[in-house]
């Protein structure tokens, strides 16, 4: 148990800083909206610490991180407040039961971040397994209660620790991967829009499996019964799988990575599609440029890129290539058909996307007499809620066109 916050170190809003802000649920506090003096920069990362505005009037326990430029994170408005294994059961608690709502099998996001609760960290659940990737340095200082309170509160026997990716290392922590109780033997079956996905815990992508996209993924079953479905930048086979579960005729998986192939295979095989199922190894843009000279189409192409645009640096070379992406797969489109364009770029908001998108179907198909209609737009799930304050938290944007004639 922690000590009680009147031991807790302080820190302090500049006066020009939006306390209000703070006090109305903003999240986060960064270091050029603090008085950093030696003491308050020497502060080791994941410290719970006092914030105070510039009367020093108390405004939230927070986590403190001078290596990052998120130099602290709202934990909870109460002063009274321990950081221990019943803070995080709460916490826990309330994003459990707002699943079990949504959910009748255990497979999903149970934490989002902010949104949840917990800054900076992710939590998602294989049945009786739940990755943790704690993406904050608080959260790696006290990832044994966290992994405590996740086993009383769901009844877990497995908790994994996937310490990898771009935002620990803008946290300055270290990569790691590690069991923190139970074991992993094997990948582990997931159902989900009646396929099947075969996730890998210890050796693929993040948590294993991308479960942001299961509206999507369902919004495609309605357009596919009886179609030929390309699945580009497939991972473990997203789209394609559920495409196959949703009656299409046919699914072939693009994606450079042989190892997240295979698992898309072996997921074909568990729902018995094997023999309408194929994939195709290689950089995207050059098979969609292949397949174009081989006078290839399809009913229904999806493409669900990685994040071309992560930061604002680099968001114009990232909407260049999702415009790339949108003028290369629209004209694989037969004519009635649909392409779906994805982004899971935190800095390229739904209309930036959106122009890119549309400005490459024009530049792939305008040429050729034809034209597209935008029929939906999509958003991750319910399992991966939005924290208003947090624009960044709306990453996920799915677009869904109707290529006419």
């Amino acid at each position: 148990m922690t000590e009680p916050s009147f031991s807790f170190p302080t820190i302090r809003l500049k006066p020009k800083a939006n306390a209000r802000a703070i006090r109305h649920g903003a999240p986060w506090v960064y270091d050029n909206e603090l008085v950093t003096d030696r003491r308050t920069k020497s502060l080791a990362p994941g410290t719970i610490a006092r914030l105070e505005d510039n009367e020093r009037n108390f405004l939230a326990l927070v986590a403190v991180n001078p290596n990052s430029r998120i130099f602290a994170r709202v934990l909870d408005r109460a002063e009274e407040a321990e950081i221990d294994t019943e803070w995080f059961a709460a916490r826990i608690a309330t994003a459990l039961a707002h699943r079990d709502t949504l959910f009748d099998q255990p497979f999903y996001r149970l934490i989002h971040a902010e949104a949840d609760g917990l800054p900076g960290v992710v939590i998602d659940r294989f049945g009786d397994t739940c990755v943790v990737q704690p993406n904050a340095a608080w959260a790696d200082v006290l990832i044994e209660p966290l992994a405590e309170a996740l086993r009383q509160v769901t009844g877990i026997t497995t908790v994994v620790m996937n310490g990898t990716g771009r935002a620990r290392g803008l946290e300055g922590l270290d990569e790691k991967t590690e069991i923190l109780c139970g074991a992993v033997e094997d990948l582990i079956p997931v159902p989900m829009n009646g396929a099947t996905y075969m996730a890998d815990l210890m050796g693929g992508q993040k948590t294993g499996l991308f479960y942001d996209q299961r509206p999507n993924h369902a919004f495609t079953q309605r357009l596919v019964a009886g179609k030929k479905v390309l699945d580009v930048f497939s991972h473990v086979g997203g789209f394609a799988l559920a495409s196959l579960a949703g009656g299409a005729a046919s699914a072939l998986s693009v994606d450079s990575s042989a190892a997240a192939l295979e698992l898309a295979e072996k997921g074909a095989l568990a729902m018995s599609k094997s023999d309408v199922f194929a994939t195709r190894k290689g950089d995207a843009f050059d098979v969609l440029a292949a397949l174009a000279e081989e006078g290839e189409t399809f009913d229904v192409v999806i493409c669900d890129p990685p994040a071309f645009a992560p930061s604002k640096p680099a968001l114009e070379k990232g909407l260049r290539a999702y415009e790339r992406v949108a003028r290369m797969a629209a004209p694989l489109v037969r004519e009635g058909g649909y392409l779906g364009l994805c982004s899971c770029s935190h800095a390229a908001d739904l209309d930036s996307f959106r122009t890119a998108c549309n400005r490459g179907i024009g530049r792939g198909v305008g040429h050729l007499g034809r034209s597209a209609q935008l029929i939906h737009t999509g958003f991750a799930g319910a399992d991966h809620p939005l924290m208003p304050q947090l624009a960044e938290s709306g990453y996920l944007k799915a677009l869904f066109y109707r290529v006419l004639p």
